[in-house]
């Protein structure tokens, strides 16, 4: 844990990374724990009554699962999906496929056949760990195996957790693009020391007596994944789990009540929902937020509704809590994302890849623990995701001081309701509808969710474009990718505009996006 310093100066001036030669997370969430404090509490599931999973029953859970998934042929280096909502079993699966020395493949939940089979296609996984759900989500998937602890006789004894080292690799987690398919950011074991600063100091110290952290994010998102769950298991801090089929002010009410929690990462549509409905929750400790910037505006609401300073964040899936707010430590400011989180060194970059004087891309550079290793079977976009040193994210932003001011992205990623959606991929399922022409997919301003996704659509002759056929086109992409995914607002035109090389040029339907916003 960080010791608390006297300033946030003196907490990164005296920072160093204590990456061991042998580490592995398995050991550090849960093994390491099990074996001093074995009636500590971990988990509380509050999904269906209250049941608390303690450390060594989460260690028994994982060994059991690991001797099955070694029975059936799972060797280090293999890919095993994990497509389980918030749970014991959840956590006990990533936490089995590591300690195999396997790579574990986080899957939501929201993914539909297309968008499961993508990611475990392109892994080359043959084996999801899963419950019926998801088992029913996988049919028709050729060569993948679902396996459902609950319905399995698992064998029973310890399991020796592998040998490995801060280098190997032991999570795929998939990003959305502008263009062609998800990309696989390839995480090493370090990937949770690297976020463990910015986690502690997001939430004002985390670790402090009495502690219980929550979040409504899905585990399979790296936000709920490394930002909640992992870090509250190494640190020792209980993480409730709370399988909600939607979120409600009222429910996350509840769930904080019931669970006790003092600490929450809200994803910022949550926030916005809370405020829509004004709810106000008392005894929390601490809230954090990332994925989008909040403003003076939710900040000072903030304040009313939990009697905090709400602690923005930043990060990618490649390379994750790279900044942070800590109201402990320093006054935020409206509109910046925080200071460089300790171990992290973030430059913002101009054109020719030196220090901008003020507006420029924000890059991180190598070193930093929760950096991927690269791109899953992707060199040639791993080497474009770095120039020399740094890693570039491609965000905009510029300093205010040792401020970092969040701008905007460069590419077209829409970030709705705080998941970051590729384009492309829904582009793609569109045009295999036989009534789409072509498509550009592009996300719209929108109130609640920063940006609703948005499809212009340029229908085949014989079709008519109608209301029917925008539902239509919404089911057909729903049924196929996520339904946080589809397109909420489609709109039928004659042409789209075009490069010479016959790309939607999606800057142009961005602005034209932006516009009826405004009208």
């Amino acid at each position: 844990m960080l010791e608390r310093a006297r300033s946030y100066q003196a907490l990164f001036d005296g920072f160093a990374w204590d990456l061991p030669e042998r580490l592995n997370m398995a050991a550090q969430v849960c093994d390491d724990w099990a074996a001093r404090a074995a009636d500590r509490v971990a988990i509380i599931d509050l999904s269906d009554g209250r049941d608390e999973v303690t450390y060594a029953r989460l260690r028994a859970m994982a060994d059991a699962l690991a001797l099955e998934l070694a029975a059936r042929g799972v060797v280090r280096g293999d890919r095993v999906g994990v497509l389980r909502s918030q749970g014991a079993w959840c956590a006990a699966a990533h936490i089995a496929i590591w300690k195999i020395g396997a790579i574990s493949i986080p899957l939501f939940k929201l993914f539909k056949q297309d968008a499961l089979a993508s990611r475990v296609t392109d892994a080359g996984a043959r084996i999801v760990v899963t419950d019926a759900e998801g088992t029913a989500l996988l049919a028709g998937l050729e060569g993948v195996a679902p396996l459902v602890p609950e319905e399995v006789d698992l064998p029973e004894g310890p399991f020796e957790t592998v040998d490995t080292g801060p280098e190997d690799p032991a999570v795929l987690i998939y990003t959305s693009g502008t263009t062609g398919p998800p990309k696989g950011a390839l995480h090493a074991h370090r990937v949770l020391k690297g976020h463990l600063p910015g986690v502690e100091i997001s939430h004002d110290f985390l670790g402090q007596a009495g502690d219980c952290l929550w979040t409504p994010a899905d585990w399979a998102w790296i936000g709920g994944l490394f930002d909640v769950l992992m870090p509250g298991l190494a640190l020792g801090v209980p993480v409730v789990a709370a399988r909600l089929p939607k979120f409600t002010p009222e429910d996350c009410a509840r769930i904080v009540r019931e669970g006790a929690v003092r600490n929450v990462f809200f994803p910022p549509t949550a926030l916005r929902m809370l405020k829509a409905a004004d709810t106000s929750i008392a005894g929390l400790r601490s809230v954090a937020s990332g994925g989008e910037p909040l403003g003076a505006e939710m900040l000072d609401w903030g304040r009313r509704a939990f009697g905090l300073t709400i602690n923005e964040f930043y990060g990618q899936t490649e390379c994750n809590m790279v900044a942070s707010s800590c109201a402990a430590l320093f006054d935020p400011r409206p509109g910046c994302i925080g200071r460089p989180v300790p171990g992290h060194d973030i430059a913002v970059l101009n054109a020719d890849g030196h220090p901008a004087e003020g507006e420029g891309e924000v890059a991180v550079r190598r070193g930093s623990a929760s950096m991927m290793l690269g791109y899953w079977n992707r060199p040639e976009a791993t080497a474009e995701k770095f120039r020399g040193d740094w890693m570039l994210t491609g965000d905009r932003g510029l300093w205010e001081g040792d401020y970092l001011r969040f701008i905007g992205r460069e590419d077209d990623v829409i970030t709705s309701a705080g998941y970051r959606i590729g384009p492309a991929e829904i582009e793609d399922c569109l045009l295999r509808h036989p009534a789409v022409a072509t498509v550009g997919v592009v996300g719209k301003p929108d109130p609640m969710r920063t940006e609703i996704v948005k499809a212009y659509v340029v229908p085949k002759p014989g079709f008519e474009p109608a209301p029917q056929l925008a539902e239509t086109l919404r089911a057909f992409v729903k049924d196929r990718l996520a339904s946080y995914s589809y397109p909420r607002e489609i709109e039928f035109c004659d042409g789209l505009p075009m490069t010479v090389t016959g790309k939607v040029i999606r800057k142009e339907l961005k602005a034209r996006a932006a516009r009826e916003a405004l009208s």
